[in-house]
């Protein structure tokens, strides 16, 4: 294997940490579409709910998404991004995320927007990223709750 250039990795580990950000801003919006797009053709979504059964492919994943509550809304607050750059094509990503949801069927409070509805979550991202067709992608996404708060 060639070494990288420190610009190299350094331009993977941004392109990478782009790729967990535009993932948790696509979810938020609800733009499963795009979310999936963020995915290899055969990418594989591990959910917490079923680690053992991984949603395989674009097609299992959105329909996933597009299953859930139109009124759920969700943020997802990404840190502690850390990229593992095994080559010019691989590379490996940990993730900290803390989750909120809220119901729309309820009022919202004012300026203050919906309450919190639920779990506040904390959980992890492990990813296995690959360079495909020129852009940095979803090969393989686990994720996992470590705790919870309930609402």
């Amino acid at each position: 294997m060639t070494a990288l250039s420190h610009e190299a990795r350094a331009a993977i580990e941004q392109a990478c940490t782009h790729l967990v950000l535009d993932a948790a801003a696509a979810t938020d919006r609800q733009d499963y579409a795009g979310l999936v797009a963020l995915f290899t053709p055969d990418g594989q979504l591990f959910r917490p709910t079923a680690p053992e059964e991984p949603l395989a492919g674009r097609d299992a994943i959105l329909a996933s998404y597009q299953a859930r509550p139109a009124q759920r809304i969700t943020r997802h607050f990404c840190s502690n991004i850390r990229v593992q750059v095994e080559s010019a094509e691989r590379a490996r990503i940990s993730t900290y995320v803390q989750v909120f949801a809220a119901d729309t069927q309820h009022a919202p409070d004012g300026h203050f927007g919906w309450p919190l509805a639920g779990r506040t979550m904390i959980g992890e991202f492990d990813d296995l990223c690959v360079l495909d067709q020129g852009a940095w992608r979803f090969a393989e996404r686990h994720a996992r709750f470590v705790m919870h708060r309930d609402g």
